[in-house]
C-alpha cells in the first residue's frame, strides 16, 4: 500500500514538475516570439531599407510610428480649424492631404519622395518619386499584391474577390471579369447609363415645380449614387437599382462601418464586430437570393452579362457548393461596391468644380450642341465631347476617389533601383503626386481643365505622375465604364440646368475608404434656357 502510494506522489510530482517547466517554457519563449514578431522583423526589413539610403522616422516599441502619426494628426486638426474661404472660384490653402494624412505631407518634406516608416509591427515604404511610380506601372509581377493587414479588415465587405485576393487566384478573376469592361463592351452600355439618368433629371425638374420658383437647392450625392448604383445594376447583373436598393445601403453602412483611418495603422480595431459580422450575412444573403432569381430564368431569356460570366465559370471550376457560392457572392460585392461608389463620388465633385467655373458649363453646353444636332446624346457622340473630358480629367486630378496606391512585396521585388525585401507594403499618395508644382506647374492646386487638351501625356511633366485609377496591372479594371458613365451624367445634366454652388455647401474633404465630400455637395439648380 505505501509503495502504490509513493508511485503515485511521484508520478503527481513528475507531472508537477513537467507543468512547472512547460509554464517557464511558455512565459519565456512566448515573449520572445513577440518581441521578434513586433519588433526584430520589422527592424531586418527597416536596415535594408536604410542601406540603400532611405530614412523615415525613427519607430518606437510596440507601435512604430503610430504615435508620432496620431500626434501629428491631432496638430493638424487643431491648426485648420480655420474654414477655408473661396476666391476666383479656386478654395485656398486647399491641399486636403495636409489634413487627412498630415503625417505623409511633413515626412516628405523632412525625407523626401521616398522613405520608411513602420506601424506595429508592419515596415511601409512610401514612393511618390515619378520615376519609381512609373516602374510600378510597367510591372506585371503578381510579387506586388494587395497588402494583407487591410484586406483583412475589408474581408466583410469584399470577401475575397478581385478587389482583395492575390496571386493566381487574382489572375483568374481578372480573366473572368476585364473583358465586360473593355471599349467595345462599354460602348453597348451606353444606352443603360442614358435610361438611368433620365429619373434624376425628371427628379430636378420636379424639384425645382414644387418649389413655385425658377431654381431649386439639391444635396447632389445620394442621386448621383443612385445613378450610379442603377448603371452598375443593369448592365452587370441584369435588375435595376430598385431590386437591389437595399444591397447598396447596407453596402454602404458597411463601409461606414469598417472604414477608419486606423485600417491605414494596421493596428486592431474594437467594437462594432457584431454589426459588421450581421451586416456581412445579410448583404450576401441578399445577393445570394438575387443569384437564386437569376438561376431560375429560362436559360434562353438569360443576358450573356458579367452576373452570367460569373455563374458559369463558378459552375465550371469549383466542385464544392461552399467554394462555388463564395466565389460568386464575393466578385458580386467587389463589382457593386467598386462600380458606384468611386464613380458617383467622382462626379460630385466634378459637379462642385463646375458650380464653381460656370464658363465650363458653358463650354460642355456648346459642344453637346455641335455633336448632338438633334439633342439627343449617344454613343456615337459620346467622344466628340472634348470639354466634358477634359473637366472629369480635371476633378480627378484634383479629387481622386483614391487617395492611395497600396501594394505588398509578397516577395522580393525590384522597383527601378530600389530592392523591396518581402513583407514590405508600399505605398503612393495619389493626390501629392496629382498636385505637385514639380510635376503640374505653379498653378498644381488650381482647376484648369485646358491643360488636358492634348491628352494626358501632355498636361504635365510626367504623365506618368496621372493615376486617379491606379497603376500597374491591378489599375481599376472598369476604367472605360466610369468614364463613359461619367460623361454621360456629367453631360446630361449640364445640358438641363444650369448650377452654382450653395452657400450651405461645406468644403471638408474626408477618407472613408474613398475621398468624397464630407458634407455632401449642395448646389443651386436652375432649368438651362438656350
Amino acid at each position: 500500500m505505501n509503495a502504490l502510494s509513493s508511485s503515485s506522489s511521484s508520478s503527481l510530482s513528475l507531472v508537477l514538475d513537467l507543468f512547472v517547466y512547460v509554464f517557464l517554457a511558455v512565459i519565456t519563449i512566448l515573449p520572445l516570439y513577440f518581441l521578434n514578431i513586433l519588433w526584430v522583423k520589422p527592424q531586418i526589413l527597416r536596415k535594408k531599407l536604410e542601406r540603400q539610403g532611405i530614412r523615415g522616422p525613427k519607430p518606437s516599441f510596440p507601435y512604430g510610428n503610430v504615435g508620432e502619426m496620431q500626434r501629428i494628426q491631432s496638430a493638424a486638426i487643431s491648426s485648420m480649424k480655420a474654414s477655408r474661404s473661396i476666391i476666383n472660384g479656386d478654395f485656398v490653402g486647399d491641399d486636403y492631404t495636409c489634413l487627412l494624412f498630415p503625417y505623409f505631407e511633413q515626412w516628405r518634406k523632412q525625407y523626401g519622395s521616398i522613405y520608411t516608416y513602420s506601424t506595429g509591427n508592419k515596415q511601409h515604404l512610401y514612393i511618390n518619386d515619378p520615376e519609381l511610380v512609373k516602374e510600378m506601372n510597367q510591372s506585371i509581377t503578381l510579387g506586388l499584391g494587395k497588402p494583407s493587414y487591410i484586406t483583412k479588415r475589408l474581408s466583410p465587405l469584399l470577401g475575397n474577390g478581385i478587389l482583395r485576393s492575390n496571386g493566381h487566384f487574382w489572375v483568374h478573376q481578372r480573366k473572368i471579369i476585364a473583358p465586360e469592361f473593355f471599349m467595345d463592351k462599354v460602348k453597348g452600355m451606353v444606352g443603360l447609363m442614358l435610361e438611368s439618368a433620365e429619373p434624376l433629371l425628371r427628379k430636378w425638374q420636379a424639384c425645382i415645380e414644387a418649389q413655385g420658383e425658377l431654381r431649386a437647392e439639391i444635396r447632389v450625392d445620394d442621386d448621383l449614387r443612385a445613378v450610379s448604383a442603377d448603371v452598375i445594376s443593369r448592365a452587370c447583373f441584369g435588375s435595376s437599382y430598385t431590386k437591389g436598393k437595399e444591397i447598396f445601403s447596407k453596402l454602404r453602412t458597411l463601409q461606414k462601418n469598417i472604414s477608419s483611418k486606423g485600417m491605414l495603422f494596421g493596428l486592431p480595431t474594437f467594437g462594432q464586430r457584431k454589426d459588421v459580422k450581421g451586416l456581412e450575412k445579410e448583404i450576401d444573403s441578399l445577393i445570394w437570393e438575387a443569384v437564386c432569381e437569376r438561376k431560375c430564368q429560362e436559360t434562353s431569356l438569360m443576358k450573356k452579362d458579367l452576373l452570367q460570366m460569373i455563374l458559369e465559370e463558378a459552375m465550371d471550376h469549383f466542385a464544392s457548393k461552399d467554394e462555388s457560392r463564395h466565389f460568386i457572392v464575393d466578385n458580386c460585392k467587389n463589382i457593386y461596391f467598386a462600380g458606384h461608389e468611386s464613380t458617383s463620388v467622382a462626379a460630385s465633385w466634378c459637379l462642385m468644380l463646375l458650380a464653381l467655373h460656370p464658363k465650363w458649363q458653358t463650354s460642355i453646353r456648346d459642344e453637346m450642341s455641335q455633336a448632338c444636332p438633334n439633342g439627343s446624346l449617344d454613343v456615337e457622340s459620346l467622344p466628340k465631347l472634348k470639354s466634358v473630358t477634359m473637366v472629369i480629367q480635371e476633378a480627378m486630378r484634383l479629387f481622386p476617389p483614391a487617395a492611395f496606391v497600396s501594394r505588398e512585396a509578397l516577395e522580393r521585388t525590384q522597383i527601378g533601383h530600389v530592392d523591396v525585401p518581402k513583407g514590405v507594403c508600399i505605398w503612393s499618395l495619389i493626390p501629392t503626386l496629382h498636385r505637385d508644382p514639380d510635376i503640374w506647374g505653379p498653378d498644381a492646386h488650381t482647376f484648369r481643365p485646358e491643360r488636358f487638351v492634348n491628352g494626358v501625356t501632355k498636361a504635365c511633366k510626367a504623365p506618368q505622375a496621372y493615376v486617379p485609377f491606379g497603376v500597374g496591372a491591378r489599375s481599376c479594371l472598369g476604367r472605360n465604364f466610369a468614364m463613359a458613365q461619367l460623361k454621360v451624367i456629367i453631360s446630361l445634366i449640364t445640358s438641363k440646368f444650369s448650377y452654382s454652388l450653395s452657400p450651405n455647401y461645406q468644403h471638408s474633404p474626408a477618407y472613408r475608404m474613398v475621398v468624397q465630400p464630407g458634407h455632401g455637395v449642395n448646389i443651386i439648380i436652375q432649368k438651362f434656357q438656350k
